[in-house]
C-alpha cells in the first residue's frame, strides 16, 4: 500500500514539474518572437557621390549602391509586411552630406524618404508598394547626373557625424531602432574638412596613408597604435545608433588600405561608443545583400 501511495505521489511531481517546464519554454519562445514585430525602424543611408564612381568595377558602382539600397529596402518591406503596414511607424531616407549644389538632384532626393508614422493607412499601403521602385528610379537619376556632370561634390562624412549624426539618424522614442547605413569607398575626403591634430586628421584618402607610411607597410599596425593615427574624435556619444558601412574599396596598388581604413573607422566609432556596428568591402550585388540581411536580423 504505501508503496502504491508513494508511487502515485512521485508520478504527481513528475507530472507537475513536466508541465511547469513545458510553460517556462512556451514562455521563452513566445515573448522574444513578439518584440521584434513591434520594433520600428529609423533607417538612414548616407550616400558618398565622389569620383568613387568613376573606379572601375563590374557591376558599375552605381549599379551596386543602387542594388545595395533595394537590398534594405526589401528588408524594410519584409519587416513591414510581418507585422502589418497599418501599425507601422517606420522610417527610411537617403541623405547626401553635404547637400548637392545641382537643383535637380535636390529635387530627386526630396522622393528618397517615406515616413510611415505621418501616413493614413491609405498612404501606407501606396508607399509600402512603390518605394522600392520609386527610390530605385531617382536613385538612378541621381547618380547619372553627377556623373555627367563630372563635379565631385563627394561626402563629407567626418563633419557629417561631428554635427548631423545625432539629429539626422537618431529618433529617442525608445521605440525606434536608429540605423545609419554609410555607403562609401573608406576614404573620407572632402575640401571643407582638412582639420589635423598632430596624427589625428578629419581625412583618410589613399594619397595621405601612403604619404605617412601605412600602405603597404607590414608593420603599419604597430605604426598605427604607437603613433595615435585615427580619425579626429568628435565629442559624440552614439549607445543608441547601430552603423553599417558598405562599398569599401582599396586603390589596386595599396591593397593593404581596406585593413587600414577598418582600423581607422572602428577607432573611431568606437571612441563615439556607437552600439554596434559592421564594415564591408564592395563586392558583388548577392554577397552584400547577405551581408545586409544579417545585420539586420
Amino acid at each position: 500500500m504505501k508503496r502504491t501511495i508513494l508511487f502515485t505521489l512521485a508520478s504527481m511531481l513528475f507530472f507537475a514539474s513536466c508541465g511547469s517546464s513545458e510553460q517556462k519554454q512556451e514562455t521563452s519562445d513566445t515573448q522574444p518572437s513578439a518584440a521584434p514585430k513591434d520594433k520600428q525602424y529609423n533607417i538612414t543611408i548616407l550616400l558618398d557621390l565622389s569620383n568613387r564612381l568613376i573606379r572601375s568595377v563590374q557591376p558599375s558602382q552605381k549599379e551596386r549602391d543602387i542594388e545595395a539600397v533595394k537590398q534594405i529596402l526589401g528588408v524594410m518591406r519584409s519587416h513591414l509586411s510581418g507585422k502589418g503596414t497599418y501599425k507601422s511607424k517606420d522610417k527610411i531616407r537617403v541623405i547626401f552630406s553635404p547637400a548637392p549644389a545641382d537643383p535637380n538632384i535636390n529635387s530627386l532626393a526630396k522622393k528618397l524618404s517615406v515616413d510611415f508614422s505621418k501616413l493614413d493607412n491609405g498612404s501606407k499601403r501606396d508607399a509600402y508598394k512603390s518605394m522600392e521602385d520609386n527610390f530605385a528610379t531617382s536613385l538612378s537619376e541621381i547618380y547619372d547626373l553627377t556623373l555627367q556632370s563630372q563635379k565631385w561634390v563627394g561626402s563629407d562624412i567626418w563633419r557629417f557625424f561631428k554635427y548631423d549624426v545625432r539629429e539626422l539618424c537618431i529618433d529617442r522614442n525608445p521605440d525606434y531602432e536608429n540605423i545609419l547605413v554609410v555607403i562609401t569607398d573608406g576614404y573620407l575626403y572632402h575640401v571643407q574638412s582638412k582639420d589635423r591634430v598632430n596624427n589625428r586628421t578629419a581625412y583618410i584618402p589613399d594619397w595621405f596613408l601612403k604619404k605617412e607610411g601605412l600602405s603597404n607597410n607590414p608593420k603599419w599596425e604597430q605604426k598605427f597604435k604607437e603613433q595615435d593615427y585615427g580619425l579626429i574624435s568628435i565629442n559624440q556619444k552614439l549607445d543608441n545608433l547601430s552603423i553599417l558601412m558598405l562599398e569599401v574599396n582599396p586603390v589596386d596598388s595599396q591593397k593593404n588600405d581596406e585593413d587600414i581604413i577598418r582600423a581607422y573607422i572602428a577607432k573611431w566609432f568606437d571612441e563615439m561608443q556607437v552600439s554596434r556596428y559592421s564594415i564591408y568591402n564592395t563586392d558583388l550585388p548577392q554577397n552584400t545583400a547577405n551581408r545586409i540581411e544579417n545585420f539586420f536580423r
